[in-house]
């Protein structure tokens, strides 16, 4: 059910999306990447840096991130090179490298949540 042309009203009225960016979102640049594990190590927020830290490696939909377990990432009380994921809207495994920094985050949050 649409606007007749012939109403005034509706010439003057602007779409819902006027002056917004249409289309995806550009990615994250380095120095933007950098500025929030600063952001994050200043206000000691080891949890959250390590969950940024895991998803710029993995590329994971945040549904699939908040879902990883220990286990996932970490054999025989080491983190693992590699994890493989079954993503949540595809269904298919998704296998990605676990960097050198983000491994050390997450020894470190693991120590400090102690536990298993």
């Amino acid at each position: 059910m649409g606007h007749s042309d012939l109403d005034v009203a509706v010439h003057d009225r602007l779409p819902w999306n006027a002056g917004q960016n249409i289309g995806p979102k550009r990615p994250l640049r380095r120095r933007d990447i950098w500025a929030i594990r600063f952001y994050l190590d200043e206000h000691k927020r080891l949890r959250d840096r390590a969950l940024f830290d895991l998803a710029i490696d993995s590329k994971l939909r945040g549904c699939d991130l908040v879902k990883l377990r220990i286990g996932d990432l970490v054999s025989g009380g080491h983190i693992r090179n590699r994890a493989t994921v079954i993503q949540q809207k595809t269904s298919r495994p998704v296998q990605f490298e676990i960097m050198a920094q983000t491994r050390s985050t997450l020894e470190r949050w693991l120590e400090r949540r102690g536990g298993r």
